[in-house]
């Protein structure tokens, strides 16, 4: 089965590739956990991420943002000594920062979807070389993201989310995944086409 260039023969790595990638994503709480991930994710690999999501549920509440809101600096503390995670402070305060900023927004999913005019764009790239590293609304999502108070969304990280959310779809055209996913959104009348 081909998949995208990107993907490795790690089964965890298979399993988010087939599954979650590109798939779009309008559960608030699942736009949370990503941004959140991805934001972890800055200066490391994904799979590292991905290794360790499960911890990142178990002692991050479920990624709940009414509960995160509220870490406590001796909270933080105690995630530092956690070698199941990124120990890393500032992306640790990040999850309490960012978490208080999403509360603010007054409805999150129709605020990220809105950077793609509440559509997936549907990319037709055949290589992993002509997928882009940032774009136009990755960069416009960062400005807002920013400007509403949250911190770890630059551009780059802004297109990763896009992508793990299913706002833009970007496997490649011989992936086993980008018909169906092409097809969803045609039928659904989602679809921009890029």
């Amino acid at each position: 089965m081909q998949r995208c260039a990107w993907c490795s023969d790690d089964p965890l790595y298979i399993h988010y590739h087939d599954h979650e990638w590109g798939v779009p994503s309008r559960d608030p709480q699942v736009l949370f956990e990503f941004l959140l991930l991805e934001a972890f994710q800055a200066g490391l690999s994904w799979i590292t991420v991905l290794r360790k999501r499960e911890r990142y549920r178990q002692v991050l509440f479920g990624f709940d943002p009414q509960r995160l809101a509220q870490l406590s600096d001796a909270e933080i503390d105690q995630l530092m000594q956690d070698p199941g995670i990124i120990r890393n402070r500032r992306k640790l305060e990040a999850v309490r920062n960012n978490a208080r900023a999403w509360l603010q927004l007054e409805d999150p999913a129709a605020f990220i979807w809105s950077f793609v005019d509440g559509r997936p764009l549907i990319n037709h790239f055949t290589t992993r070389e002509q997928v882009p590293a940032v774009t136009a609304e990755a960069e416009a999502m960062s400005r807002a993201l920013k400007k509403a108070g949250f911190s770890f969304v630059g551009p780059t990280i802004c297109y990763a989310y896009m992508q793990a959310c299913g706002l833009v779809m970007d496997h490649t055209t011989d992936c086993h995944r980008h018909a169906p996913l092409a097809a969803a959104a045609a039928d659904a009348a989602l679809i921009r086409v890029h």
